[in-house]
């Protein structure tokens, strides 16, 4: 095998671990955000009862 060869084939396999690398970094980021997103519970927000067209919410959980 040639040292052009060689050296390629180390660029190819760099590429790649990069690229798992991002991948897995993505993976479990998202999984972070999905963990948060199910196990937080919001607390109450103020918010105005029915003044003249302005946003509120549909049902009140407080």
């Amino acid at each position: 095998m040639t040292t052009l060869a060689r050296g390629r084939w180390s660029w190819r396999l760099f590429a790649y671990a990069v690229a798992a690398l991002c991948l897995v970094i993505f993976v479990a980021a998202n999984a972070h955000l999905i963990y948060v997103a199910v196990t937080s519970q919001p607390d109450c927000v103020p918010h105005q009862k029915g003044e003249g067209g302005a946003y509120q919410a549909a049902k009140s959980a407080c």
